[in-house]
């Protein structure tokens, strides 16, 4: 999603329904990191993302979670947030086998470098050069799903231009250039009895 979340909005929303709140930002992680991004660690009750990605760890992934006490119950007793042996269950020995510590290694590397002045400098130009992208396809005439960017993703709605996402992302791939096509939604929701 090329802007920002609105991790107050998406909160209000799961505290409404009784729902957990899990953000996965795998694609801002080191937007995030430097504070250009807004960040979900305050307002979310989980938090994943790779390490490879905007993080420019090794592979790998993270995820956080919330401990301690949730709230109270009807009787007035202390109600628990009960994800740690949840994740830590699920993810050794059903995802995990034993510690890679060269991977352990890399990501100290990585989230140290992610507390330097230069990490961050080089974040901001990340987002000055995506929404410089984002301005000159507009100007360009290209119709932009989200009409502009808050971030390092640019999602184009190629349909008015009679090409797709794959061709483009085949074309550019022989130029040396780095993308993935999307899917862009459309009329078809309604056919399948989608309403607002």
């Amino acid at each position: 999603y090329p802007r920002h979340f609105d991790f107050a909005r998406l909160r209000a929303i799961a505290d409404s329904v009784g729902a957990i709140l899990h953000c996965d930002m795998a694609h801002v992680a080191g937007l995030v990191a430097a504070g250009v991004h807004p960040s979900p660690f305050e307002l979310c009750d989980v938090v994943t993302t790779t390490s490879h990605k905007t993080l420019r760890g090794p592979r790998g992934a993270m995820i956080f979670y919330r401990l301690g006490q949730k709230g109270v119950d009807k009787s007035g007793n202390p109600v628990m947030y009960d994800f740690k042996d949840k994740i830590n269950a699920t993810v050794f020995p059903g995802l995990q086998g034993g510690p890679h510590n060269h991977i352990i290694a890399g990501l100290a590397v990585a989230l140290k470098q992610a507390q330097t002045e230069e990490y961050k400098q080089y974040q901001q130009q990340v987002v000055k050069n995506s929404k410089a992208l984002a301005d000159e396809l507009i100007k360009l005439g290209y119709n932009l799903v989200s009409g502009g960017t808050d971030n390092h993703l640019v999602l184009l709605d190629l349909r008015s231009k009679g090409i797709n996402g794959n061709k483009t992302e085949k074309v550019c791939d022989h130029a040396a250039i780095s993308l993935n096509k999307n899917t862009v939604r459309s009329a078809g929701y309604l056919a399948r009895g989608f309403k607002r």
